[in-house]
C-alpha cells in the first residue's frame, strides 16, 4: 500500500479484459443504433462530431449508466496502473511526512478565514493528519519509441535522465482529475508526458489522498505539501528549488478544482500576511506564475442546469449530487459514518469555497488562468467560474469548445479539436511562464470541426449573477430538490 493509503495501481488481468469484450459485445445493438442515425443524419450530434466519437461516446455512457459496482472495486478499477511505455520519463519520489504541523494549521487558517458561506459557520472541520506525498516526476523521451520500457535504473536516476530533455525552466503541478475518488498520476500519464512534450517543461503528477478514505481537506493538504516541496525542498529530494514564476497549477475535472482551491488556500493566507511552518523554517508563500485548468469541477453540488442539458454532448450521465453513489452495494469504504451525500466532504462543508470553489467570493490577486470547456455537464458552472475571475480582474485565458465532452482532449486525441486544445493548454503555460506580464485576456468559443476561432464577450459568457448562483449551490447543498423548469425562472 502506498503512503497515500490509496489503492495500489494494478494492471489490467486476462480477466478483466474478457469481461470487457463481453461488455462489448453486448453493446452492439447499441453500436449499430448509433451508427445508423449518424449515417443518416439523425443524430442531434452528427453535425458536430464525427462517428467515431459519437459512437464511444454512446459506449462510455452506456457503462456509466450500467448496474453500479461498489465504491471500493470501482476505485480499484479506474486506479490500475497501464504501465510506462513509449516516449515518456517518470521518475517516482515521495515527499516524506514532518512532523510539524505547520502545513496543518496553514490550511486550517484558510479553511477558517473563508467559512463566512456555510450553513452552519460553527461547525469544526475534521483536519487530518499531514502524510507522505508521492508524485510522479514525468518528461517527455524524445528518442525513446512507442515500445521502449524504463531502463533498470533507480527513481532518481531516471529524473536525472529526464531532466537532461527538459529545454524550459516551466514545471507543472499537475492534480489528475476522478472525481476525487478515481484515477490515479499512472492513468494520467499520456496528458502529463504531451503537456511536458509541448511545453519543453517538466509535471510534477501528484499521488493526493482519494476519498471516500480520506475527506476533504486531505488532497488540499496534499496540493500544498506538494507545492511546498517544488519551492523548498526536503533533503533528499530530486530538484533544485524551484522559483515560484516557474511555477504553474494545473489540473483537469476535479484535479482543476484542486488546483483552483490550492490557488485560493495561497490567497487568502496571502491576505493574512501568513507563513508557513516548513521543514522548522517560517516560509512565505508566493502565488505561482498561473493556473492552467481543463473541465474544472467548481461544483461539488451538481446544481448547474447543464448537469442535466449538458448530458446530451457528454459522456457523463445527468447526475444528481447522491446519485453517483445511491444504489451502490455496501464495501469496506461506503457508507461512511457519519452519513456522506458527497464522497470527498463531510455535509457541512459543501458550500465552503475551498470546496465547491465556485463559492470564492475574491479572486483578486490571483496570477492568470487559463480554462477550457465544453458543452458539458460542467459547462455552466465552468463559464460562471471565468467571467467571475474576469471580473475581479484576473487576466483569464478562456476557450470554450462548440458541442464537445468532459475532457474531450485526453479522451478523444484523434479529434483536431483536441490538438488545438492542448496547443491552446500547453501555449498558455509557456507563455505565463516566459513572461506572465505579456499574457493578454481571451475569451473564445473553436468551432467543431472546422476550428473556427469566435470571440466571445465575457460580459455575456454566464446567465447568471452570483446571487442566482449561490442560490442554486445553496438549495441543492441542503437537498432541496429541483422542480421541473425551476432553472428556466432564474
Amino acid at each position: 500500500m502506498s503512503p497515500t493509503n490509496n489503492p495500489q495501481p494494478d494492471g489490467a488481468t486476462g480477466l478483466d479484459r474478457a469481461r470487457l469484450l463481453l461488455a462489448l459485445v453486448l453493446r452492439i445493438p447499441l453500436i449499430a443504433r448509433v451508427v445508423l442515425l449518424h449515417i443518416l443524419h439523425l443524430s442531434e450530434n452528427s453535425q458536430y462530431l464525427d462517428l467515431r466519437t459519437e459512437v464511444t461516446i454512446a459506449v462510455i455512457r452506456s457503462f456509466l449508466n450500467s448496474r453500479p459496482r461498489t465504491i471500493s472495486s470501482t476505485q480499484k478499477l479506474f486506479c490500475q496502473d497501464p504501465g510506462v511505455k513509449g516516449r515518456i520519463w517518470v521518475g517516482n519520489y515521495t515527499c516524506p511526512a514532518q512532523g510539524e504541523t505547520g502545513v496543518q494549521n496553514a490550511v486550517l487558517r484558510a479553511i477558517e478565514g473563508l467559512r463566512e458561506d456555510l450553513e452552519d459557520p460553527r461547525v469544526d472541520i475534521r483536519l487530518p493528519e499531514v502524510s507522505a506525498v508521492e508524485a510522479e516526476w514525468t518528461g517527455y523521451r524524445a528518442a525513446a519509441t512507442r515500445q521502449s520500457t524504463l531502463p533498470p535504473i533507480s527513481e532518481r536516476e531516471r529524473y536525472d535522465e529526464m531532466m537532461k530533455e527538459v529545454s524550459s525552466p516551466a514545471t507543472i503541478l499537475y492534480f489528475h482529475g476522478g472525481a476525487y475518488w478515481l484515477m490515479d498520476p499512472a492513468t494520467h500519464r499520456p496528458t502529463t508526458k504531451k503537456l511536458a512534450k509541448l511545453t519543453g517543461g517538466r509535471c510534477y503528477s501528484v499521488r493526493y489522498r482519494l476519498a471516500p478514505q480520506h475527506a476533504f481537506p486531505a488532497a488540499l493538504i496534499d496540493g500544498l505539501v506538494s507545492y511546498l516541496q517544488l519551492l523548498y525542498p526536503l533533503p533528499g529530494a530530486f530538484h533544485e528549488p524551484v522559483l515560484p514564476e516557474h511555477i504553474v497549477l494545473a489540473g483537469d475535472s476535479a484535479g482543476g478544482n484542486l488546483a483552483l482551491a490550492l490557488l485560493q488556500t495561497l490567497l487568502e493566507l496571502k491576505r493574512q500576511n501568513a507563513p508557513i511552518l516548513w521543514n522548522g523554517i517560517e516560509r512565505d508563500v508566493p502565488l505561482p506564475a498561473g493556473v492552467a485548468v481543463n473541465s474544472p469541477w467548481m461544483d461539488i453540488t451538481h446544481s448547474s442546469p447543464s448537469c442535466t442539458s449538458g448530458a446530451r454532448y457528454d459522456y457523463i450521465p445527468a447526475v444528481e449530487i447522491e446519485e453517483y453513489i445511491e444504489g451502490r452495494p455496501a464495501c469496506d469504504l461506503w457508507p461512511v459514518d457519519p452519513p456522506r451525500r458527497a464522497l470527498n466532504v463531510d455535509n457541512a462543508f459543501l458550500t465552503h469555497p475551498l470546496v465547491t470553489v465556485l463559492l470564492a467570493r475574491s479572486w483578486t490577486g490571483s496570477p492568470p488562468v487559463y480554462l477550457c470547456t465544453g458543452w458539458e455537464l460542467l459547462g455552466d458552472e465552468d463559464k460562471y467560474a471565468a467571467a467571475k475571475l474576469h471580473a475581479d480582474g484576473v487576466v483569464v485565458v478562456y476557450e470554450e469548445y462548440q458541442a464537445m465532452s468532459h475532457c474531450f482532449a485526453m479522451l478523444f486525441v484523434y479529434l483536431a479539436e483536441s490538438r488545438r486544445c492542448f496547443k491552446g493548454w500547453s501555449g498558455f503555460i509557456r507563455q505565463v511562464v516566459k513572461d506572465s506580464a505579456a499574457v493578454k485576456p481571451s475569451f473564445t468559443m473553436v468551432k467543431a470541426k472546422t476550428l473556427e476561432e469566435v470571440e466571445v464577450d465575457p460580459e455575456k459568457l454566464s446567465p447568471y449573477t452570483e446571487g442566482e448562483m449561490r442560490a442554486m449551490i445553496g438549495r441543492e447543498a441542503r437537498g432541496v430538490k429541483k422542480v421541473k423548469g425551476e432553472m428556466s425562472k432564474l
